[in-house]
């Protein structure tokens, strides 16, 4: 798998909107599989692939790829390794990219987050090391 995130589009060949099916036939079988159907929300679908670092969120009737969380230390973002990269290079990242309207919090469970909300991603760090993004599309 290609892993190269791209904004508001997705990761590699792997893009927002696709149907659960088209994801599948291109990564092969989920090692989790997680149905979430909550009144309040849409229904949801959790495709988790261990070894490429992958939660994928499904939403809707007819389940479309609408958010991806990776922890996978091979992607790149705007040609950097990403993951090898602290917060303020992170930031640095975004800001020459063309994102600068940020929003910092310390999440309870320890991580600080790091969001871009006009390019809908969300990076989490712990002691200044990347451990996930989380990309909407």
């Amino acid at each position: 798998m290609e892993k190269t995130i791209k904004i508001k589009q997705g990761i590699g060949d792997i893009e927002f909107r696709m149907p659960v099916e088209e994801v599948v036939a291109k990564l092969g079988t989920a090692d989790e599989v997680e149905n979430i159907d909550n009144a309040a929300d849409e229904p949801t679908t959790v495709l988790r692939y261990n070894d490429l670092g992958l939660t994928l969120f499904f939403e809707d009737e007819n389940p479309v790829l609408a958010c991806i969380d990776t922890c996978n230390e091979e992607c790149t973002l705007f040609g950097a390794e990403v993951f090898d990269m602290g917060e303020r290079a992170v930031v640095e990242l975004m800001v020459k990219n063309g994102y600068t309207e940020q929003d910092v919090d310390d999440e309870d469970w320890g991580e600080r987050r790091v969001s871009f909300p006009e390019a809908n991603v969300d990076f989490y760090f712990e002691d200044d090391e990347l451990m996930s993004i989380i990309l909407g599309a």
